[in-house]
């Protein structure tokens, strides 16, 4: 157990900001989930949720734990880092996999692989740019 009553003032206040900053960005995520009307725009809101709102709670854990040990305690930025690197792959495979899909099954909403190719001289004609 800790013993919370022995943090000091100013690291339980750090702490609450920090805690209440990433409540709210994740509360922002969920939120921007539920309104988005596609699935490709709200595959996008969760990741600010991910990516801020974790960050700022694991400063929070930081902070907490290198007051009350009177040590630094990194441990948490671990777990930031690769929550940030892991939300945008992740993201890019689901919106990838949709689109594929979508695709196939001939929705209209998607635009066609010709329109994502650049309109520059980099690309040879007949080549789809994975290269």
């Amino acid at each position: 157990m800790t013993h919370a009553s022995d943090l000091p003032t100013w690291a339980a206040v750090l702490t609450a900001l920090l805690v209440l900053i990433g409540a709210g960005l994740t509360l922002a995520g969920a939120i921007g989930t539920l309104r988005f009307g596609s699935f490709y725009e709200r595959v996008h809101a969760p990741t600010l949720g991910t990516s801020w709102g974790t960050g700022a709670i694991a400063l929070a854990s930081i902070v907490f734990f290198s007051a009350l040990g009177s040590r630094v305690v990194v441990h948490e930025l671990l777990i930031a880092f690769f929550i940030t690197v892991t939300t945008p792959v992740t993201l890019m495979l689901l919106v990838r996999a949709a689109i594929y899909r979508d695709r196939t099954e001939g929705t209209a909403d998607v635009p066609a692989r010709s329109a994502l190719k650049p309109s520059g001289g980099n690309i040879a004609p007949g080549s789809d740019g994975a290269g």
